[in-house]
């Protein structure tokens, strides 16, 4: 055989695997969101970043709410039909505050129930849209985080402290306009919060939650665990079904030389507990 037809076919083989390899990924996370859908009788929209991208030039792609996230969950919402429930599953950093505003407003203006399902983390623009549902159901060791919004790729609640730590006239133009548009962009965050949480509970409440989310008492990556999230008073619960984690498991994080975490990819068990359903004992 020509060797020269067994490098092409090497080379055909390299390209084409990769491209076989991902569209098996996903029709399998749409076999498996229809699952999910069957069993829930509900329309499953998920809105998932993975934050590991490599690009050729070695840099990293961060993957955050944007526009067209948001244009993308818009049209799912406007394919289901008006007493269909919505699951939202969230696995992001955030993103813009109109990306996220725009899937908060949709999903509460669903008339059917809305659950948002948290299985990692749905920080920021992914707490704001976790909100606007109706449950937040999360893993038990999942996070939410704070809402409080950045300005200048600053955090809006530290410049105005600028205001307050120097004399009027040692603070340049250009601080007082952030301070200005910082002030602006944390009233119309609380006035989000506040209305995505009037439904399921009273004004002072829903205001107290606002404040707590965008007044600064905590950075911007901090992670909200179950425990916080329900002394704020946020619906939520840790019922999260498991094969929700199978979904996750289908979005995988691209390859590296050496994955970070290595362990036995086994489920163990207490020792005299039953053995799996899906393994059988060993002789």
């Amino acid at each position: 055989m020509d060797f020269t037809f067994l490098i092409w076919v090497f080379i055909l083989a390299g390209i084409l695997y990769p491209m076989l390899q991902q569209r098996s990924l996903v029709n399998a996370r749409l076999r498996l969101m229809s699952k999910i859908e069957q069993t829930r009788g509900s329309r499953v929209i998920a809105l998932i970043h993975r934050q590991e991208s490599i690009s050729f030039l070695g840099l990293p792609i961060m993957r955050f709410i944007d526009i067209e996230d948001s244009e993308g969950v818009l049209r799912a919402i406007r394919m289901t039909p008006d007493d269909m429930p919505i699951d939202i599953i969230l696995h992001t950093p955030g993103g813009t505050v109109l990306a996220s505003g725009q899937i908060a407003h949709a999903l509460k203006r669903h008339p059917a129930k809305v659950t948002a399902h948290v299985p990692h983390y749905a920080m920021s623009g992914g707490t704001m849209i976790s909100l606007a549902c109706d449950e937040i159901v999360m893993d038990p060791d999942a996070v939410l985080g704070p809402v409080d919004p950045q300005v200048g790729g600053q955090p809006a609640v530290s410049i105005l402290k600028v205001l307050e730590q120097k004399e009027a006239g040692d603070i340049d133009d250009d601080t007082l306009i952030l301070a200005d548009v910082s002030r602006k962009a944390i009233n119309q965050v609380r006035e989000c919060i506040v209305d995505h949480l009037l439904a399921g509970t009273d004004e002072q409440a829903a205001a107290d939650v606002a404040v707590a989310l965008t007044d600064g008492r905590w950075t911007h990556d901090f992670p909200i665990c179950l425990d916080e999230a329900r002394r704020l008073g946020l619906r939520v619960s840790d019922d999260l079904p498991p094969i929700i984690h199978e979904l996750m498991d289908l979005y995988p994080q691209p390859q590296r030389a050496r994955p970070s975490v290595e362990y036995v990819p086994l489920p163990y068990h207490q020792p005299g507990s039953a053995p799996s359903a899906d393994k059988p004992p060993s002789a």
